[in-house]
């Protein structure tokens, strides 16, 4: 049995993609401008060790499996087929398969490539969520390279769902846009004090020091954007107010904020600390004080989470976890806050993540000479099935506004002042 016909038996004779493999076989459109190339028998070992979206991606990475045309419009067809047909090969299938390609391409093993974690890696650094597996992790989507970084992300270096008035809006734009939103829901008024959580490159810190004049500082987890923020603040002329410390959000000292603002922060943070979380940063607000929470979130929390051996969590976020908007106003409310206000942007952040997508295959040779080959591709494959997860609804973007009371004083306006 040649590759073409187990294709064709997987996702049907009239699959809107291309296929091609090594053996010479062909399937799919042949005028479709996607094409999917299995390079090498590696490529099996990979789908024999781990079947399904795993041995794909280990695959993909490694070079075994290429891909030609647009990745985001790849996975779209496949998805939209996969979802039409809903075809499974039965175990006698399997068996037939394995039989036609060689026994040996399902039992050799081979190793992962290096770009997934090592959970060893983890586990080495305490319990989940402990600070030093917090690093660990952290250091491992974070530190890839500022320069890699600069290509994706662009100018405004903001690794965030930005906000768009229009689908023309310019990622530079949308980006100001958002970090302005959040500065308004804050209520941000010269001479306050900002605390930004999980700051990033210092986008916000940057923003609000410029546009407010508050007195900001941003506190983050990675090394190498600590050092980048902090560049980049004094070439600003902005030192006399702005600052990004290398430091966890759990060491910062309490009771000394006007406002807090935590944008892509809850995603690191885990269900079990979510009490903790919420906690700490109400402990570090005066009365009267106002916390934006700005997440990545799974549409209801009775739909299974992110799996620990997952894609996504070997690959882009080791101990990511995702609440319901639900479970994290609650948490918030538990922890003193009263909510004025919340919102969903998801159609935002699948447009955020087609600029990037857009920067990385523009800047694709560039891109690879900076990380490699093989980091190029988790990134190539993650932004485009997470612009997907974002359109079908499979993931979702919440940003959440409490107040801490000075007694029942919200120190709100009637009507909000901001959109």
């Amino acid at each position: 049995m040649r590759l073409a016909e187990i294709f064709e038996r997987v996702v049907g004779a009239n699959a809107p993609v291309r296929f091609r493999a090594y053996d010479g076989s062909t399937a799919g459109d042949p005028d479709s401008d996607v094409t999917f190339v299995v390079r090498t028998p590696v490529a099996l070992n990979y789908l024999a060790q781990a079947p399904g979206a795993l041995g794909l991606t280990r695959a993909y990475v490694s070079g075994h499996i290429d891909l030609e045309g647009d990745m985001y419009t790849a996975l779209k067809r496949t998805s939209d087929v996969a979802l039409s047909t809903g075809r499974q090969l039965s175990p006698l299938e399997l068996v037939q398969i394995a039989k036609s390609v060689g026994w040996v391409k399902f039992v050799n093993r081979v190793s992962p490539p290096p770009q997934e974690v090592r959970r060893s890696r983890l586990f080495g650094r305490g319990t989940r969520h402990s600070k030093g597996r917090d690093a660990e992790a952290i250091h491992h989507h974070y530190d890839v390279s500022n320069a890699f970084y600069e290509l994706v992300l662009g100018p405004s270096m903001t690794y965030t769902c930005a906000v768009f008035d229009t689908e023309d809006t310019s990622l530079e734009q949308a980006q100001y846009r958002k970090h302005d939103l959040v500065a308004r829901k804050l209520g941000l008024r010269e001479g306050m004090r900002l605390l930004d959580v999980g700051c990033g490159w210092g986008g916000m810190v940057r923003h609000a020091v410029r546009e407010y004049g508050v007195r900001a500082l941003g506190v983050t987890l990675s090394k190498e954007q600590a050092e980048w923020a902090q560049k980049w603040i004094a070439q600003d002329g902005l030192s006399d107010l702005a600052e990004v410390r290398h430091m966890d959000y759990r060491d910062v000292p309490d009771g000394i904020y006007d406002r807090i603002s935590s944008i892509g922060l809850t995603e690191h943070i885990g269900e079990k600390n979510l009490p903790g979380y919420f906690t700490g940063l109400y402990d570090k607000l005066k009365p009267g004080g106002r916390l934006l929470n700005h997440c990545i979130t799974r549409p209801r929390n009775d739909l299974p989470p992110m799996t620990p051996g997952g894609v996504i969590n070997r690959y882009v976020f080791p101990d990511g976890e995702l609440e319901g908007p639900g479970r994290l106003q609650t948490e918030m409310n538990h922890a003193g806050f009263e909510i004025r206000h919340q919102e969903n942007l998801r159609e935002h952040y699948a447009l955020t993540l087609r600029r990037w997508c857009d920067n990385l295959d523009r800047n694709w040779d560039a891109a690879v000479a900076e990380v490699g080959e093989g980091t190029a591709r988790v990134w190539r494959l993650y932004m485009a099935g997470c612009t997907l997860g974002f359109e079908k609804n499979v993931v979702q973007l919440h940003q959440i506004l409490g107040v801490k009371l000075d007694d029942t004083d919200a120190r709100m306006p009637l009507r909000p002042d901001f959109s």
